[in-house]
């Protein structure tokens, strides 16, 4: 039973994380197409001579960037820096402290 209960919790630790990242993947698509959609209507509006080039042709896209780089690194930097089995190392931690501590 324990055995089953460890896969199952493992199961649903992997199907959270491919969730994770299929919201990043999602983000990082709508942020594609709707940045490209303003720049072609941006440079339809350009006027003869006009540069694309200015600053409020990169609001949304410098904004947007911000939020979504933050996205990403919420997703992939944890397991970077704190390693893959960080998480399940710290469960079992504290699991075998309450197991020792059990009477205190």
């Amino acid at each position: 039973m324990d055995n089953k209960f460890i896969e199952n919790d493992k199961y649903e630790r992997a199907a959270k994380k491919v969730k994770r990242i299929k919201g990043f993947y999602t983000h990082l698509l709508v942020y594609i197409v709707v940045n490209l959609m303003i720049v072609v209507i941006n440079v339809q509006n350009l006027g003869p001579g006009e540069s694309y080039f200015q600053w409020q042709n990169f609001i949304t896209l410098g904004s947007w960037g911000i939020g979504l780089l933050a996205h990403g690194m919420s997703v992939f930097l944890p397991d970077f820096i704190l390693g893959k089995n960080w998480e399940e190392r710290k469960i079992k931690e504290y699991m075998d402290k309450q197991k020792n501590n059990r009477w205190e």
